[in-house]
């Protein structure tokens, strides 16, 4: 990672001011000292609320690759839902923020961004780096969304699938992305969808006991048993008309009716992981469409696309050159 490049975007978390490189690492105005570890910059304490979603990229880190995969199941997500294109991300400046294992830093590296920034709050980015390190050079860091490390208004783009809900406060969230967004920049963001069909996901009934579970205990049970019921949750997703919302009932994560062209063993992978993914977290809070309106609504941004998107609702929606 080429930091010297990256410097001039930063700002210091803890007083406000400019980052400098000081013996490999980054420090402020104050003398306080963020740490390049792994040749990653750490902005926040090692251990946090995320911690089951490091656990889980690193122990799944290339399950939803594209390059793993030989499919294009994470290109096709980002650019359908966000409704961008290569063209008019070139030469802008990027934020991605929430990386997982990197799976859409896969994508937007392949495509030829040049000044692509990418955070995640857990070591989740110790997967992204090893993963996408030797497609190009980007800023890759570890950092608290609600206090991110960079200056205000500097970033082109913006994009966050699958983070807010599992923050403390989706709303604050948000607001703390959209400061670092240049007028006219544009914002993607997903999130869970709270509606009446959400009433029957099995993952609400359980989670209050699943999330306190040891995350190797929890692991290990879900291993156990997603392989055993998922034939079950298969069929019930082939009745017609009720056959989502029955299978619901059961807590598998169950990609069959949206990705038939994934073999059975990267269905029972992808299963086993986002189970995982929806037991464990400390946080899982789903929002409405007119929540998430009313976000941008509240921030001056004009609404490109608020609906349905395959994780949820997706919300793109560009920041006004007006007050």
């Amino acid at each position: 990672m080429k930091l010297n490049k990256y410097v001039t975007f930063l700002r210091s978390p803890k007083d406000g001011s400019d980052l400098k490189l000081y013996q490999d690492n980054l420090v402020d105005e104050s003398g306080n000292i963020f740490p390049v570890i792994n040749e990653i910059p750490r902005f926040i304490e090692a251990t946090n609320y995320a911690d089951s979603f490091g656990y889980q990229w690193n122990l799944f880190d290339k399950v939803q690759l594209d390059g793993f995969t030989n499919k294009t199941i994470s290109k096709d997500r980002f650019f359908s839902q966000t409704g961008w294109n290569i063209e008019l991300l070139k030469n802008k400046n990027f934020l991605e923020v929430g990386s997982g294992a990197g799976r859409f830093s896969e994508v937007l590296l392949n495509s030829g961004l040049n000044n692509f920034f990418s955070i995640d709050y857990s070591n989740a980015v110790e997967a992204n780096w090893l993963n996408n390190k030797d497609l190009g050079d980007f800023f890759l860091s570890q950092a608290d969304i609600y206090n991110l490390p960079f200056k205000n208004s500097i970033f082109d783009f913006i994009f966050c699938f699958g983070v807010i809900q599992h923050t403390p406060d989706p709303r604050s969230s948000f607001k703390s992305m959209v400061k670092h967004l240049k007028k006219g920049g544009q914002i993607a963001i997903d999130v869970y969808p709270k509606n009446l069909k959400s009433l029957f996901y099995s993952k609400y009934w359980v989670r209050w006991i699943t999330k306190r579970i040891n995350k190797e205990t929890l692991l290990k049970l879900i291993k156990w048993y997603v392989p055993k019921w998922f034939p079950i949750s298969t069929l019930l997703f082939k009745i017609p008309l009720i056959g989502k919302t029955i299978g619901s009932v059961i807590p598998i994560a169950n990609y069959t009716h949206l990705f038939p062209d994934l073999t059975k063993e990267e269905l029972l992978d992808w299963a086993i992981l986002d189970t995982f993914d929806m037991l464990s977290p400390e946080f899982d809070n789903p929002q409405s469409l007119k929540t998430i309106r009313k976000w941008a609504v509240e921030e001056n941004l004009e609404i490109l696309f608020c609906g349905k998107g395959s994780n949820g609702y997706v919300l793109v929606a560009k920041k006004l050159n007006t007050h």
